[in-house]
């Protein structure tokens, strides 16, 4: 996997894939949630802002760091609010030294996906650096074809831009592809990009992952619906 650039494919261009998963990253890839969390809290605390748990669910978790900057501190200058997110993101990369561990099933998923010859896109609003940081926490660096991020894109979720881009990148069409998502905004980017979307169960409710528009509901990539799910959906 090439990691100098997130929209750079490294597909062989004979390799003709038959469908494609396109993944985020954070609760998706692993439970991150508790990480942000407390580097979110440490970074309110210092430039004197509030957050909690429902805040944070509702109104932070799926978001770009600019819209996250805009709702968190709107009294400070917009000029501040990347070196502000800069220093959140940092924080995370720190606490998550602590030790990671992917949603359980994750890796056999994959596994399975790449001898099937279907694509694996990492399609996140995540920072580069963030990427590269849970990937390799979770032993995964090498586990996806392309890497597509928000920092490389003119938008991105809730807009469908960074899924579309990631299928024009692997070649394959939303009717063969799946999305698995954990937040909102990442549910509206997916399913306004037109791809059957699953919900993980991480930090929302299976009501609310359905309502959004989630297909699917799994707590985990053990689930026995998933298989029959993605084999219909991709080589259906």
């Amino acid at each position: 996997m090439s990691t100098s650039h997130p929209n750079e494919a490294i597909l062989s261009p004979s390799r003709s894939l038959k469908g494609a998963l396109l993944i985020d990253l954070d609760g998706t890839v692993m439970n991150s949630d508790p990480y942000h969390f407390e580097a979110f809290q440490k970074t309110c605390d210092k430039y004197g802002a509030k957050i909690d748990e429902e805040i944070f669910r509702t109104r932070i978790s799926g978001h770009t760091n600019e819209e996250i900057c805009a709702e968190l501190f709107p009294h400070i200058d917009k000029s501040r609010h990347a070196e502000i997110a800069d220093e959140k993101e940092a924080l995370f990369r720190e606490l998550l030294e602590r030790g990671a561990e992917p949603i359980a099933g994750l890796p056999e998923l994959l596994s399975r996906a790449r001898a099937k010859n279907w694509g694996l896109a990492l399609v996140t609003n995540a920072p580069i650096a963030n990427q590269q940081a849970i990937l390799a926490g979770v032993g995964l660096s090498d586990a996806f074809d392309i890497l597509i991020s928000a920092d490389e894109l003119p938008r991105g979720k809730p807009d469908p831009l960074p899924y579309r881009t990631a299928m024009e990148r692997l070649g394959v069409a939303p009717e063969n592809s799946v999305a698995f998502e954990d937040a909102i905004p990442g549910l509206t980017a997916a399913v306004r990009a037109g791809v059957p979307t699953i919900g993980l169960r991480t930090s929302l409710a299976e009501e609310t992952l359905l309502q959004a528009g989630a297909a699917l509901a799994i707590r985990d990539y053990h689930d026995p619906r998933l298989r029959p799910f993605l084999l219909s959906h991709i080589e259906g």
